[in-house]
This record gives structure tokens, C-alpha cells and sequence, in this order.
């Protein structure tokens, strides 16, 4: 069977910088926007761009990632034409259990899984970031500029590039130049970390780097090489919104995002829907003493006391009194009677005490409470 794109969704990474979210969790599994994990995004993409085969490379806590992506009718990908595989590191017979070394290194390992399908191109894509984009447009303008390689670019503001990849181009979008992090960035464009590649190019390369004592990395290895051998490699520019939500700041700011900029990340888009595990809870229940103003409250909530310029995952309970502002409440969680909280993220299944005060409008960093918050207890 032939496709003519596979996309292959890198989702083993082990999210460190978000702290306990990611505990007993893959990054790509954490929630976002009241019921939606981040994987969601990538994988409504690939259904949306009518990308049928996607692989879904796995590897730290993946237990309750490799369980959820499985379920590819989420995304409508579980046609006799279509499906979502789940790729952990498998075990060989010689060496053992291999885990993949770096974002080349799991795509080599799985060359057989995409050799099964004849593709003509790869695509690479991260399973920790927000965004909606149209692959098939990136596809066309990697066959309009007969590129080996089309590398998306985001343009950051030029005293943030520093922190990014950035790629250096001439006038006509070929890269010339790549370097990671440079103290003196020469450009703007910053990778996104999605890649198309021509396969029968890309798997020579990566059949080569695994002969090689390297990092195994796309960034690092496999397009430095590309370059320096002379290969075409074109920058795509993304106009739309995009986040890397790798921080509990990133994370908190792309929830945001949904109230304060819902033309840059719109949700309720028919146009371009992103697809999730919609679970069997009540609607959510406002009482005769509770209020919501400009928030994102998911089914299952139960709102009691004011909540005010907030997302609230499915089933969480506000109780009477409570004020709840510029927060983010993961499912489950139940804030207690007269409670404050502010400016912070509270974990899944998290109980808040009555009459604590947790949090701080004025604070310059956002705060995770990932235990329960026991009465007596403040942080503002």
C-alpha cells in the first residue's frame, strides 16, 4: 500500500521543565484548554491535511499515551485506508531493548514501518506543540521548490532567536545556514521542528548516521549533513499561532491564550476541528451564587463561587465563596468553600481547602500545585 506522505509524530520526550504534570505522564499527554491533551494538535492536523498513516513514537511514561493515541477514531484515522501506530522502542534481537537515542534515531528505527507503505515523504512532527496547520500546503511548496528537505520556520522576535535553531536563507527561501542557539542570530526564522522529507533521500541518511557516533538528531546531525552536502533544503513560513508549551509559563500562557487572543487559537473553528476523547460527563452546573466571566469551562464543572479569566478542565467543582482568577484547574480537582486562588496551575485531581489563599495576580512566574493544599496553608 503507498502513501504518499506518512507522518511520524515524535512524543517520547520527557517534559522535565513542567515538573510534576509530568511525573507519571508524557508531555504530549498533559492537558490542555479544558479537555483536550496536547497531542490532540499534531494528530488533528494529520486528520484535517487527510494524512492517513501516522506513527506515533513513544518511549518515557508512554502507558497512558500509547493508550490514548491507539484510539485513532478520535481522529478519525481508523479507516481500512487510515490508522494511528504507536512505535515504542522495540526489542532487538541482538542488543536488546534499544531506546531511541535521539529524533533521528527514532525515525531510523522504524524504517521498516514506513518501507511497508512506499512513501514518497516523511513527515516529522513534535507531539508538544499548539498550533493548526495545513501539511498539504507545506507539501506543495516542498514539490514547487524540488526540495530534499522543507524545514517550518516561525519568525520570533530577534532578541528571542537566540533561544531557538534559526535557520539563514537566501532570497528565494534556500537555506544556506543553520545554527542552533547562536549567540548572534543572523535571522529571525526559528525551526518549528517539523520536517518534510523526500524518504528514499532521508533513509539513506539515517541508515548512515546510525553507523556514526553522533547525537542521532535532526537538528545536530541529519541537516547539517543534509547542507553540507549540498542538498536542497527550503525554509516554509508559518504565519498562524503556534506555542511550544515546554515550561509551566508556556503552558499557563497558551491557556490563556484561548480568552485573550481566541482569533489566533480558535477552538470552536468548524473549519479546522481538533479532534479529542470526549468523555460521558453532565453539562456543567453553574449555581445560584456562581459566576463565569471570560473563561474556558469545561462539561462535568460544577461553579459555585466566581471564577474569573480561567480554563477549568473537565469536572472540576468550585465551591461557594471561592474566587478562582487567571488560573488553569486540571480535571477533577475541587476547589474548597472561600477559597483564593490566583495566577497558578492546580493539578489533576487536586483538592484546595476551604478558606486558603493560594497564588499571587502579581506574580512574575506561574506556580503548579500538584498536592493537595491542606487548610491552614496559604501562598499569596
Amino acid at each position: 500500500m503507498k502513501n504518499k506522505m506518512v507522518a511520524m509524530i515524535l512524543a517520547g520526550g520527557r517534559g522535565s521543565r513542567l515538573h510534576e504534570l509530568t511525573e507519571k505522564v508524557a508531555k504530549p499527554a498533559v492537558y490542555y484548554g479544558g479537555k483536550y491533551r496536547i497531542i490532540d494538535f499534531p494528530l488533528s492536523n494529520c486528520a484535517n491535511s487527510d494524512i492517513k498513516i501516522v506513527g506515533v513514537l513513544t518511549q518515557y511514561e508512554s502507558v497512558l499515551l500509547n493508550a490514548y493515541a491507539s484510539g485513532a477514531q478520535r481522529w478519525g484515522l481508523d479507516t481500512d485506508d487510515a490508522g494511528v501506530f504507536v512505535l515504542p522502542p522495540r526489542e532487538k534481537l541482538e542488543g536488546g531493548l534499544q531506546v531511541y537515542r535521539g529524533t533521528a534515531d527514532a525515525i531510523a528505527q522504524n524504517i521498516d514501518f514506513l518501507d511497508q507503505y512506499e512513501p514518497e515523504y516523511v513527515l516529522i512532527l513534535s507531539g508538544d506543540h499548539i498550533y493548526k496547520m495545513n501539511y498539504d500546503l507545506m507539501l506543495e511548496y516542498h514539490q514547487q521548490r524540488k526540495a530534499d528537505c522543507s524545514i517550518a520556520v516561525y519568525e520570533v522576535p530577534i532578541e528571542e532567536a537566540s533561544r531557538f535553531g534559526i535557520m539563514n536563507t537566501d532570497l528565494n527561501g534556500q537555506i544556506k545556514e543553520f545554527e542552533e542557539k547562536p549567540e548572534h542570530p543572523k535571522s529571525n526564522l526559528a525551526s518549528m521542528g517539523i520536517y518534510i522529507f523526500n524518504w528514499k533521500t532521508l533513509r539513506k541518511y539515517l541508515v548512515d548516521d546510525m553507523k556514526k557516533d553522533t547525537d542521532h538528531d535532526f537538528g545536530k546531525n541529519i541537516i547539517p549533513q543534509m547542507l553540507d552536502d549540498g542538498k536542497r533544503l527550503f525554509a516554509y513560513i508559518y504565519k498562524g499561532y503556534w506555542k511550544d508549551v515546554g515550561t509551566l509559563d508556556s503552558l499557563w500562557e497558551a491557556n490563556m491564550d484561548l480568552i485573550d487572543n481566541p482569533d489566533q487559537i480558535n477552538l470552536n473553528d468548524d473549519g479546522w476541528k481538533i479532534y479529542t476523547d470526549d468523555s460521558n460527563t453532565p453539562p456543567q452546573y453553574v449555581g445560584d451564587d456562581g459566576e463565569i466571566i471570560n473563561s474556558y469551562v469545561d462539561q462535568g464543572c460544577v461553579i459555585e463561587g466566581k471564577v474569573d479569566h480561567c480554563v477549568l478542565c473537565t469536572g472540576v467543582k468550585v465551591g461557594k465563596g471561592a474566587v478562582v482568577k487567571d488560573a488553569v484547574i486540571l480535571p477533577h480537582s475541587v476547589i474548597g468553600e472561600n477559597a483564593v486562588v490566583e495566577k497558578c496551575i492546580v493539578g489533576e485531581k487536586i483538592k484546595v481547602a476551604k478558606g486558603v489563599h493560594i497564588g499571587n495576580s502579581r506574580a512574575k512566574k506561574v506556580t503548579l500545585y500538584a498536592k493537595d493544599v491542606k487548610g491552614g496553608e496559604t501562598n499569596a
